[in-house]
């Protein structure tokens, strides 16, 4: 069986840690400060301080930070290093509807291929962003380690992206809709003084509101019931908490699920520096396989709704 590559690129948001551990090659871009200085993408933190620095001033200046992918031949040179060993390529891209990132590993794949004909190179628009690729990688990479073929794994993933959900909420959903991630109309909610606006994504990999919870106490509540009732095969899961900066709540989340949900293990995962740009602080949300999305998200807006519902007749 030909060794295959997976590999993806700082969109992720997939650590040094977990890169490493399992196996899963990122290709870096870049970020820009407001002193207009280029920066590598970062995976991982000096410390606390540095962290809480970063969304300190992002949050201050959120139009002085820009992002940008890894171009054509930075693909075309991680791709080529693999090729010329004989090994085939799974490249897992963020949603195209965000980044033009699936595009630049399109470009480097038909250079690749004008030299190397025989290479094989699998390109995924996984329509997620963030931590859900991260996470998708880690499936891809199981897949791998259980001897399931290059083909196999390329083929799983283009038939589950859609499984792969998001559940949680922004303090504020303005800082994302003038990133694009979110409709502006949407973003009012997250702007009025103790409304949690509870996200899930769409079939384009964009974050949409399907509900609206006031105050933490409720949404935790909210939230694990969704997830319980989104979520697929649970003891068998790993579950990523993203957050941006809202640590102290993703613990409380965290200890919510391994109580009530009890999966193979649950990871608190910052946002670095690229997705954290376009996101801003104030994320904290679980990611996970469940159920595939319906068009529209009409079933998972009904599901949540009935059980904010719910909970608010105790």
């Amino acid at each position: 069986m030909q060794k295959f590559v997976i590999l993806t690129d700082n969109n992720s948001d997939l650590s040094e840690k977990f890169a490493k551990e399992y196996d899963i090659e990122v290709v870096y871009g870049h970020y820009t400060t407001p002193d207009g200085k280029e920066h590598k993408a970062l995976l991982s933190w000096e410390s606390d301080e540095q962290r809480d620095t970063f969304y300190k001033e992002l949050k201050k200046n959120p139009n002085g930070y820009t992002t940008c992918p890894p171009n054509v031949e930075e693909f075309y040179e991680a791709f080529e290093k693999h090729v010329t060993k004989g090994e085939a390529i799974i490249a897992l891209a963020i949603s195209t509807a965000i980044s033009g990132c699936y595009n630049f590993m399109t470009g480097a794949k038909a250079k690749i291929l004008e030299k190397y004909p025989d290479a094989k190179i699998e390109l995924v628009d996984t329509l997620r962003f963030g931590p859900s690729i991260g996470l998708m990688c880690t499936y891809a990479s199981n897949l791998r380690k259980e001897g399931k073929s290059f083909e196999e794994v390329y083929k799983w993933l283009e038939e589950h992206k859609y499984n792969f959900h998001q559940t949680g909420w922004m303090d504020d959903l303005s800082f994302v809709a003038k990133k694009g991630r979110i409709n502006h109309a949407a973003a009012f909610f997250g702007t009025l003084i103790g409304i949690k606006p509870l996200g899930e994504f769409d079939a384009n990999g964009l974050t949409t509101v399907i509900g609206k919870c006031k105050g933490e106490k409720e949404a935790y509540e909210v939230q694990l019931r969704y997830l319980e009732a989104c979520i697929e095969n649970p003891h068998d899961q790993v579950i990523f908490i993203a957050t941006t900066n809202r640590h102290a709540q993703a613990e409380v989340y965290k200890k919510l699920i391994e109580e009530r949900i009890a999966p193979k293990a649950v990871y608190i995962c910052d946002v670095y520096t690229n997705c954290g740009i376009n996101i801003g602080p104030g994320l904290m949300a679980a990611y996970y396989y469940g159920k595939p999305i319906s068009k529209d998200l009409e079933s998972e807006k009904k599901t949540l709704n009935s059980i904010i519902e719910e909970v608010r007749k105790g």
